[in-house]
């Protein structure tokens, strides 16, 4: 029945494709997330983007353009606060994610006699995906996937070794905020597909679960861009079929591929070590 859709409606296609770009870029760049512990700065970044999509539906500009803006906004005032005053990393972080969400929201409720869809914002609605919404998608994928082989081993190094890549000389703070550029960019590219409450668990499910997989970093990458699309996959499947939103369908089916690592992966897995516990 999911096969005879496919074929015969344009939009499930575009669907699918859309969220399994959405799967795969969020997989590799979540394995930075991870690795740097930075999982509250990805939720961070994707409850701010609201006062821009809102923004841009007000001028009637692209609302990707705006949720870029405040993403990046918002991860420079994080580090702005963090760095001149007493207050930590993780701490302006829950103060400007919760302030930005709330002004997202004011600003949707002041919206009267206006048809602004905030299921849709919060939670996506993957089969409506047009095709710009699509090449948008396309565009933000190709741009990050690049930036991550061009800056691989910048990344990897400040990722693992941060005083070491500060004494080679590499410019860690560029890296940084050039991560939280890309983590703003597949933040919206998520939008349409996951929304903005489920987009972290797509940014740090597939990478967590890689994560109980591999010990490998590269291998990690591939792992977590291959859980994130069977997520993507499976999830738009039980959508479709079952008629339940298309976001929490997909998150649902990351998550659930999570539990099978977290208890069954060869090294990392609770039953696997339960069995080699000697007696």
């Amino acid at each position: 029945m999911f096969i005879d859709q496919l074929t015969l409606y344009p939009y499930l296609q575009q669907a699918l494709v859309a969220s399994i770009l959405v799967g795969i870029i969020c997989g590799v760049i979540g394995c930075f997330i991870i690795l740097r512990g930075m999982a509250l700065m990805g939720d961070a970044i994707s409850h701010a983007v609201l006062p821009g999509v809102v923004i841009s539906y007000m001028i009637g500009a692209s609302f990707f353009l705006g949720a870029v803006v405040t993403g990046v906004l918002t991860a420079l005032a994080i580090g702005y606060i963090s760095q001149n005053s007493r207050i930590k990393e993780d701490s302006a972080i829950g103060i400007m994610f919760t302030a930005m969400f709330a002004l997202g929201v004011v600003m949707i409720t002041s919206l009267k006699g206006t048809r602004f869809d905030l299921w849709h914002i919060l939670f996506g609605n993957v089969l409506a995906v047009s095709r710009n919404d699509l090449l948008i998608t396309v565009g933000i994928g190709i741009f990050v996937l690049l930036a991550i082989v061009i800056f691989y081993r910048p990344l990897l190094l400040s990722t693992f070794d941060e005083t070491m890549a500060k004494a080679s000389g590499l410019p860690v703070k560029f890296i940084h905020y050039m991560l939280m550029l890309l983590l703003s960019l597949v933040t919206v590219a998520s939008l349409q597909t996951v929304g903005i409450i489920l987009v972290v668990a797509m940014l740090i499910t597939p990478g967590a679960t890689a994560y109980l997989l591999t010990d490998r970093f590269p291998v990690m990458l591939m792992l977590s861009a291959l859980i994130g699309t069977i997520s993507a996959i499976t999830g738009l499947y039980f959508s479709v079929i079952y008629d339940v939103a298309s976001g929490a369908s997909i998150v649902l089916a990351a998550s659930i591929l999570f539990l099978l690592a977290f208890f069954f992966s060869p090294k990392q897995g609770i039953v696997v070590r339960m069995f080699r516990t000697p007696a």
